[in-house]
């Protein structure tokens, strides 16, 4: 098959042709439809995230077709259509996979990070952490859902309840968010780099009441602040816009240094928290409330041997919405 793989920090990825993989027990071989693009993947690129398996294929919002069965499997079969995220597998036994807080397991794996992703025209997913696909989104609308999606949903989740939202960085994960958040009754502010004109039109188009600059207040105090870009500076920036009692959420994996920032603009029990990976249940329920809001997805497609392309425009802040790549057509 045909990947783009990731030899090491600071290197563009490299197009080649390696074996497809097999399935292992309890795994299910993925014939990758599309596979969107996302920040984490700079991160692990960019060595922020220290320790991937080399060589690598990055990816792990992967919308795909099953084509065929490890041992033991059972949830799925040959041509059923499912999903695959950040999160690729867990102990089970650990104090956090016991109580129910599996995205914090002591050895969790994740896609595209210690396990092969979805850069690449096959790749392998334990069973029991893959999803069906809702039959409204083709693959390529399908693919972001798998980690803007589900991140956005579970930092949103974590913000309590208020009417005022806002949404630092609009880009894959905050365009979906926006929609969940409308549906059950936020009003959206959103917050883009200073004078980025067209960053804050498209947040205008996708629901939201205000968009601003970063280093501006809005017009009103917020309940609560979810924070995607991954820029330490703006969390004191969210805390002074948010209201007595409201909580400010991180909903990244990386994020620069935290400046500091005086205790007052803390106080009145306001709240810093974060974000780490997700649970199945986040998945389950995101993707069965999905269709029925309907969220709809804006995306940009590239073929997959464009995947630097693709990484550089959302480095410099080129896109709306998410970029997918596509593999070529291939026979397993």
């Amino acid at each position: 098959m045909l990947a783009m793989i990731f030899e090491g920090s600071g290197r563009p990825l490299v197009l080649r042709e390696v074996a497809t993989p097999a399935p292992g027990a309890g795994e299910v071989l993925i014939k990758v439809q599309a596979c969107a693009v996302c920040r984490t993947d700079l991160h692990v690129i960019d060595g922020e995230l220290p320790r991937p398996k080399l060589p690598l294929i990055i990816g792990h919002e992967i919308a795909g077709v099953v084509t065929q069965l490890g041992a033991g499997v059972s949830r799925f079969k040959p041509g059923d259509r499912v999903g695959v995220p950040w999160l690729g597998w867990t102990c089970g036994t650990c104090k956090f996979c016991r109580s129910g807080r599996e995205n914090l397991c002591d050895q969790a794996r994740f896609t595209g990070y210690d396990i092969d992703g979805g850069y690449a025209q096959f790749t392998c997913a334990d069973e029991r952490f893959a999803f069906r696909l809702p039959d409204d989104y083709t693959d390529v609308d399908a693919a972001p859902l798998l980690c803007a999606g589900l991140i956005g949903y579970r930092t949103l989740r974590l913000a309590g309840e208020g009417r005022r939202l806002g949404l630092y960085g609009f880009g894959a994960a905050a365009h979906i968010v926006a929609q969940v958040a409308r549906h059950s009754g936020w009003a959206i502010y959103a917050f883009t780099r200073s004078g980025d004109a067209a960053a804050q039109e498209f947040a205008k188009k996708c629901g939201a009441v205000w968009a601003g600059g970063s280093d501006e207040l809005p017009p009103h105090k917020l309940d609560a602040a979810l924070i995607f870009a991954p820029v330490g500076a703006l969390v004191p920036a969210a805390l002074k816009a948010v209201d007595k009692g409201g909580t400010v959420v991180c909903g990244g994996i990386h994020m620069s240094d935290i400046p500091s920032f005086p205790y007052a603009d803390l106080w009145e029990e306001r709240i810093i928290r974060s974000v780490a990976n997700l649970t199945r249940r986040d998945a389950e329920e995101f993707l069965a409330l999905a269709p029925k809001i309907p969220v709809r997805t804006v995306t940009t497609i590239y073929p997959l041997e464009r995947a630097n392309e693709a990484l550089d425009d959302l480095r410099k802040g080129r896109l709306s919405g998410a970029a997918v790549l596509t593999p070529p057509e291939s026979e397993v």
